[in-house]
C-alpha cells in the first residue's frame, strides 16, 4: 500500500487522527480543561503540572513541549486555557500553534470570571471547532509522508531477542518507502553508543549523539547518583535483563539498520525525512510526548512485561514478543511476534507483520490504548522549581 488515509493541513502536513485538543498553560487551568474534553465528543485534554514557578531552559521546555504537542498534524484545532497569571504566555503559544494555519482560542480563566464560566465557555468553542473537523475531507496521504517513533518499556529477554528486532525490520520498511523513523532514550542507548554512532551519515551527527550521552553522564554525577539502580530497572532484571549495555543493545535493534541521518532536542520538531534520534530519558510517558511534541505521527511501543501507556494525540501500538504477557494483557497489547521464539516465525515475518498493523493504524484503525482511552502526556523536566 503506497497510501493512507488522513487530513491535509493549512501548512501541507498531513495527520492520521483528527483531534480537537485542549492545553491547559499551567496545572491551574487543568480542571477546567478536562471538563471541557469530558463535554464534547472528540475532543482531548493533556492536564499536566507545570507551567507556573518555572524559569530559564526549563520554562522554555514546557513551552515548546506544549506548542509542539498542539502543533502535531494529527491535532486539527486548538483550545487554550490559561489561569491569567501564569509564567507561560498563552498568546505567544497560541502564535505557536497558529503559525500550521490551525484554528486556536485562548481562555483566561481569571478573565472570564471563574472555573465555572471557563467551563461552559470552553465548551462552547469546542463544539464549533469540532462541528467544523467533523467536516474537512479525508483525503490520501503518501506512506513517504508518515512519521513514526519506536519505543520499548517494561521490557524483558524477549524484547530483544524478539520484539525490538522485529521492529526494527518494520522501521527498515517504511525508510526504504521514503518515510521517517524517530528513536529515544537517551539512557538506554548508554553502552550501546558506539555502535550508533558508527551507522551516522556524518561526524557531525555522531558528536551530536555522543554531547547527548555526555550531557546525562555529567548530570548524573553531579546529583552523585548511579543510574545503575534505575536502569535497569527492578522489573527489567526479573524479566531477564542484567546490564546497562544488554539493554541499550536490546534497544537500539528497535531502528533497524538504516543510516542515523540526524540527532535532534526533545521535543524539537523533527527536521526530516529518514532515521533521527531524539535526546530524551527513558521514561516512557515523558519519552512519547516529546516523540508527539516533536511531530511523530504514531509510536511503535515493544514491551515484554506489559504497559498499557496510551498518548494524547498519536496512536501507540504494542508489541511482545512474551507469549505469556499476550496472553494476560490481550487488552492492551496489539501485536505478538512470540512466535519467534519458537521457531515458527522469521525475523522478515515478524516485522512485516508489524509493518502491517503499523499501515492499518495510520489508516484508521484503532490501537488497544485508544480504545480503552489511554491518554498519558507528561513533560521533561530540566531545572528547578521557583
Amino acid at each position: 500500500m503506497d497510501h493512507i488515509k488522513g487530513y491535509q493541513r493549512a501548512n501541507g502536513e498531513y495527520g492520521i487522527r483528527n483531534h480537537l485538543l485542549v492545553i491547559p498553560t499551567v496545572i491551574c487551568a487543568n480542571q477546567v480543561c478536562n471538563r471541557i474534553s469530558q463535554s464534547v465528543s472528540g475532543t482531548v485534554s493533556i492536564p499536566h503540572q507545570h507551567g507556573c514557578s518555572q524559569i530559564g531552559a526549563d520554562k522554555v521546555r514546557t513551552f515548546e513541549t506544549l506548542a509542539g504537542t498542539g502543533r502535531n498534524p494529527n491535532v486539527g484545532a486548538v483550545i487554550i486555557v490559561s489561569l491569567g497569571c501564569e509564567v507561560i504566555n498563552p498568546h505567544e503559544l497560541a502564535q505557536s500553534i497558529g503559525e500550521t494555519g490551525k484554528p486556536v482560542e485562548v481562555i483566561d480563566i481569571q478573565e472570564v470570571g471563574g472555573s465555572v464560566k471557563a467551563i461552559q465557555k470552553g465548551i462552547e468553542i469546542a463544539k464549533r471547532l469540532r462541528a467544523g473537523l467533523d467536516q474537512e475531507p479525508v483525503v490520501d496521504v503518501p506512506i513517504s509522508e508518515l512519521r513514526i517513533g519506536v519505543k520499548c518499556g517494561g521490557s524483558d529477554a524477549t524484547s530483544g531477542m524478539a520484539s525490538n528486532p522485529a521492529l526494527g525490520v518494520a522501521s527498515d520498511i517504511l525508510i526504504a518507502k521514503g518515510g521517517t523513523v524517530v528513536i529515544s532514550e537517551t539512557t538506554e542507548i548508554i553502552g550501546a553508543e558506539h555502535v550508533m554512532a558508527a551507522r551516522c551519515s556524518t561526524p557531525e551527527v555522531a558528536d551530536k549523539l555522543y554531547h547527548f550521552i555526555e550531557r546525562f553522564e555529567v548530570e548524573i554525577n553531579r546529583m552523585g547518583a548511579d543510574m545503575r539502580g534505575g536502569n535497569p530497572s527492578p522489573g527489567n532484571i526479573a524479566g531477564g535483563l542484567s546490564t546497562i549495555e544488554e539493554k541499550s543493545l536490546g534497544c537500539i535493534s528497535k531502528c533497524g539498520t538504516s543510516p542515523l541521518v540526524g540527532a535532534f532536542e526533545y521535543a524539537e520538531a523533527v527536521p526530516g525525512k529518514g532515521l533521527y534520534f531524539m535526546d530524551s530519558p527513558g521514561n516512557d510517558i515523558e519519552c512519547v510526548s516529546g516523540m508527539a511534541a516533536s511531530g511523530v505521527h504514531l509510536v511503535c511501543f515493544t514491551t515484554g512485561r506489559g504497559t498499557p501507556t496510551g498518548a494524547a494525540v498519536i496512536p501507540v501500538i504494542k508489541i511482545t514478543g512474551n507469549e505469556r504477557v499476550f496472553k494476560s494483557m490481550n487488552d492492551n497489547l496489539d501485536v505478538d511476534v512470540s512466535a519467534m521464539l519458537n521457531g515458527t516465525l522469521g525475523l522478515n515475518e515478524a516485522g512485516e507483520a508489524i509493518w502491517q498493523e503499523i499501515v492499518e493504524v495510520a489508516d484508521g484503525k484503532e490501537t488497544k490504548a485508544e480504545i480503552l482511552g489511554h491518554q498519558e502526556f507528561s513533560i521533561n523536566r530540566i531545572g528547578p522549581t521557583l
